[in-house]
């Protein structure tokens, strides 16, 4: 995917550490800078993805470890065929909730599966396709779930997983960005949206040539 027009860009990161607020500053930012933004997630980025996000994270029996993996992965096959490329094609910004490195994450580090097979399985699903950047939303596992509880919301299957396994998650994170420095941006995420936001903002607009954030 390297003869394209536009520009993608992921965000990674435990839950509850403030993807979905930077996403919306993100896409209000580019979009004032005239930019088409195509804002999607996995999984549920498309139709069929939906599907799959209902199963993945709402299911209400155990899943298998590997078959969780391969739900992801398959999901992940669809989306990039029929909303990354697209969309790239035609020049758009594509800001993405969560991509391959979550699955590293989560199934390789979190259920404890073989990380290297499933980055290898995403990389077959989405033909080798690989964001331009990926911003890390790095924050302690407890803070993360005080931000989760005072929310008041009904946990999904990952968020209810204990301790451990979003300390194994997190770490997971953090060596995926320590091994690919120049596509990761690592930013500690318990401090102020709106300095998140700035240090994202400056990365993004040297990425896609745009002059220096004022304010």
């Amino acid at each position: 995917m390297t003869a394209r027009r536009g520009r993608w860009i992921t965000l990674e990161g435990g839950d509850g550490s403030g993807k979905t607020t930077q996403s919306d500053l993100l896409a209000a930012w580019l979009t004032d800078a005239g930019h088409a933004v195509v804002r999607t997630r996995e999984p549920g980025g498309s139709e069929v993805g939906t599907l799959i996000r209902d199963i993945v994270l709402h299911h209400r029996g155990d899943i298998a470890p590997r078959a969780e993996a391969l739900l992801y992965a398959a999901d992940r096959a669809h989306h990039v065929a029929t909303v990354v490329r697209p969309a790239l094609e035609r020049g758009d910004v594509v800001l993405q909730d969560r991509y391959l490195d979550s699955s590293v994450a989560y199934q390789g580090a979190g259920r404890v599966l073989d990380p290297t097979e499933i980055r290898d399985l995403s990389l077959w699903a989405a033909e080798g396709a690989l964001p331009d950047l990926t911003v890390l939303l790095d924050l302690d596992p407890a803070a993360a779930r005080a931000r989760i509880d005072a929310a008041d919301k009904p946990f999904d299957r990952l968020e209810a997983e204990k301790a451990d396994f979003h300390g194994r998650v997190r770490q997971a994170f953090l060596d995926l960005a320590a091994a690919e420095p120049e596509r990761f941006l690592v930013i500690d995420a318990a401090q102020a949206p709106d300095v998140v936001a700035a240090e994202i903002r400056d990365r993004v607009g040297a990425l896609l040539d745009l002059p220096p954030h004022r304010g």
